[in-house]
């Protein structure tokens, strides 16, 4: 099975940023949600990078060990978790303090007058 090979686009698409990329955004989304420090989505990230090259390894015969791999699997899950952070406490911030904020895109906010 040719198409079953880590180096693929496809296969780091739909492994990495596809479910990875969206259960980092999850993740990230609930630690904002509990007014968690910004440190904490990329903490949470390490162990979930060594969990999604195990995925590539046992799944499509990728190389566990390959640190290149796995910190590109794991920079790819901090920003994901970081923008779920953000995107959740942007709209944290205009939803608990309307009289203070006012929303500044997707990922922030200013504050009124």
């Amino acid at each position: 099975m040719s198409f079953l090979i880590e180096d693929k686009l496809s296969v780091f698409l739909i492994m990495t940023v596809l479910i990875g990329g969206g259960a980092a955004f999850m993740a990230g989304r609930s630690l904002a949600l509990k007014w968690r420090p910004i440190w904490m989505p990329v903490l949470y990230m390490i162990p979930m990078g060594l969990g999604l090259r195990f995925l590539h390894f046992s799944l499509f015969n990728g190389n566990l060990a390959s640190l290149h791999y796995w910190l590109t699997d794991t920079a790819v899950l901090i920003a994901g978790a970081l923008a779920g952070y953000q995107m959740t406490r942007a709209s944290q911030m205009v939803t608990q303090y309307p009289w203070l904020y006012d929303r500044a895109g997707p990922f922030g906010w200013k504050q009124k007058g």
